[in-house]
């Protein structure tokens, strides 16, 4: 009955490397509800957005998590 949820702090990777972190974060999407990178939804930690962001996704309260 849980819902979980990977909240990231990171960038737009265009490094030669970045299939490595594509993988990472495709394999992580398979055990997660929800993963939100903040590079894509434009809120970044610490900024308290991103939390009330992540809330509204998840469909919860914060008493909830």
């Amino acid at each position: 009955g849980f819902r979980t949820c990977i909240l990231t702090n990171n960038w737009v990777d265009d490094s030669p490397g970045r299939f490595l972190t594509a993988a990472l974060l495709a394999r992580l999407r398979s055990h997660f509800d929800l993963v939100l990178e903040s590079c894509r939804i434009g809120i970044a930690k610490p900024d308290p957005g991103i939390y009330s962001y992540a809330l509204e996704a998840l469909q919860a309260q914060p008493h909830e998590v």
